[in-house]
């Protein structure tokens, strides 16, 4: 796939630059002009000068933003950075190391796995908006300031914020050898366990674990087992799937019972656990179905979030990945077609690596302004 890419954005590059040049010379005379008008950027440097092949080689190097940069310095390198094969090739290339991805900056991977007809067709797909909007990397430099607050910090520790509650489902919770629950009630440099007064009860369900956010936000989290405890092991160190007893069994629709029926009611978002490692992803049918569920526009507001953590147990060692990439998982559990707002965060389960990166997006996205 990447050697293929590589030939195609270099022949994209090569016939713009064969037209550029032609154009060049067929019109001399107004070379001076438009250098004068745009301030010297038309005149051509030594990168002009460059065979295609080192030009694209030069360009693989550069970020995101220095791509941009470079594309101002003058009117051939901006028409070159704009080409729609080589974002194309730059979102195949990276997209599978990006650790997170959302609603509003999932790429459009139907476009990008389209053949294309004819090499010298223009996509129709914006490739570099899409980069642009789905790197991490850009998402965060080009975020929008938060504005600001005219009400004192004095007056804001008056008002007492609502404890968010969420909901904590899906097989990561129990098919990984590195027991995510267990992990975060033993971790308070990473999530510390609040104390205090516990949240309502729900009958059967309990009333949920409460932590701390940045030492700051308390939030509350109420995990949703598929079996009992014995049941779960022994599922895991046979490495089957078991039916969930959240959902009426036997039913092709996965309904919910009633008990976890209250649970949607009751809070204010969802987690999902999912299991990204090697061999584990032919249930995402199955996943997908049961998400739709408990997200049940009858149970509640679409407007509630859902931050759905991509598993794996433990690094790999000499970071290799091996996990489902955070774009794919997307795409495996069908994540456009909800109407909730979401997000897909990698996480390692034995370091927690990631997992404050998801927490932090799941409050802000439940109205906390963190």
């Amino acid at each position: 796939m990447e050697g293929s890419g590589e030939s195609a954005v270099l022949r994209s590059l090569k016939r713009f630059r064969d037209k550029y040049l032609l154009s060049v010379r067929s019109d001399t005379s107004s070379v001076q002009q438009r250098a004068e008008a745009d301030g010297g950027r038309s005149r051509g440097g030594y990168l002009d000068s460059l065979p295609v092949d080192l030009q694209f080689r030069i360009m693989s190097f550069l970020t995101p933003q220095d791509l941009c940069r470079l594309g101002g310095t003058s009117c051939y390198w901006r028409a070159v950075v704009r080409d729609p094969l080589l974002w194309r090739y730059f979102l195949l290339r990276d997209m599978p190391f990006w650790p997170s991805v959302d609603h509003t900056s999932m790429p459009h991977l139907e476009a990008l796995e389209a053949p294309l007809c004819r090499e010298e067709d223009e996509p129709s797909q914006d490739f570099m908006a899409d980069y642009l909007r789905g790197s991490p990397a850009c998402r965060r430099q080009w975020r929008r300031p938060r504005p600001a607050h005219t009400v004192t910090s004095f007056f804001q520790s008056l008002v007492v914020l609502t404890e968010p509650r969420f909901a904590m489902f899906g097989p990561g919770l129990e098919q990984l050898d590195v027991s995510l629950v267990g992990k975060l009630m033993h971790s308070p440099n990473v999530l510390p366990v609040a104390a205090g007064i516990p949240q309502r009860q729900i009958e059967g369900i309990g009333s949920g674990i409460s932590f701390m956010f940045n030492d700051q936000y308390r939030f509350n989290i109420l995990t949703l087992y598929s079996n009992n405890r014995m049941e779960r092991e022994r599922a895991r160190m046979e490495q089957q799937s078991v039916q969930s007893k959240l959902f009426v069994q036997d039913d092709p629709n996965c309904c919910i019972v009633p008990q976890v029926q209250e649970v949607c009611r009751a809070v204010d978002g969802f987690i999902y656990a999912a299991n990204s490692e090697p061999g584990r992803g032919d249930m995402r049918e199955m996943e997908q179905a049961q998400i739709q569920a408990m997200l049940d526009p009858a149970l509640g507001p679409s407007s509630r979030p859902i931050l759905i953590l991509s598993c794996v147990a433990r690094e790999q060692p000499g970071g290799a990945r091996t996990r489902t990439p955070s774009v794919y998982l997307a795409q495996q559990l069908n994540l456009r077609i909800l109407p909730n707002p979401w997000m897909v965060q990698d996480i390692v389960t034995e370091s927690l690596d990631g997992l404050l990166d998801g927490i932090g997006w799941l409050l802000k996205a439940s109205g906390l302004r963190l």
